[in-house]
């Protein structure tokens, strides 16, 4: 009888899993885990984060904006305001990460949907670098994969950041 009860209770989405994994090794390396809400302002979502009214991303078939309210709501498009919140009532240093669900007006195929996952991290304190963010970046990955790795910082573009790189991980004997 108690075995069918336990059949009865399910088990943890294996999103929710990875994304409990790796909150538990940012948590393990001194990372705080932040969250904040996924119906957001313009404000939060756009405003201080820099990206102006005339931005693309602002655009109706970019984003889901909430109708019939005055105040500028949307579901948030990245995870991004949960930093600008966390900001504004923290002083540094400052090291998190702000896993959550994001929504943006997309047509669906293999590689694109509407509601998806994000992971994102911010770090501030004096002195700083990239090489910081390679070795974070290091550690995780070789938790994450149970494996050593090899983390690569390519340089690239993305209008938001600046400087901004790609990471390219390999795993010494994976599989």
């Amino acid at each position: 009888m108690a075995e069918e009860n336990n059949r009865d209770m399910g088990h943890i989405h294996p999103i929710n899993l990875v994304i409990n994994d790796i909150s538990k090794i940012f948590s393990d390396i001194g990372f705080e885990v932040a969250s904040g809400p996924e119906i957001e302002t313009e404000h939060y979502n756009f405003d201080v984060l820099n990206i102006p009214p005339n931005h693309p991303a602002r655009d109706m078939w970019d984003t889901f904006w909430l109708k019939g309210n005055k105040l500028g709501q949307l579901l948030r498009t990245h995870t991004s305001p949960v930093q600008a919140r966390f900001m504004e009532k923290n002083t540094p240093p400052i090291r998190i990460i702000s896993p959550g669900k994001v929504f943006r007006y997309e047509a669906t195929d293999a590689t694109h949907e509407a509601q998806f996952y994000q992971i994102e991290g911010l770090m501030i304190d004096k002195d700083i670098t990239l090489g910081n963010l390679k070795g974070v970046l290091e550690i995780f990955f070789e938790k994450f994969f149970g494996k050593k790795t090899k983390v690569r910082l390519r340089p690239s573009y993305f209008p938001f950041v600046e400087p901004a790189v790609e990471v390219d991980v390999s795993c010494f004997k994976c599989g």
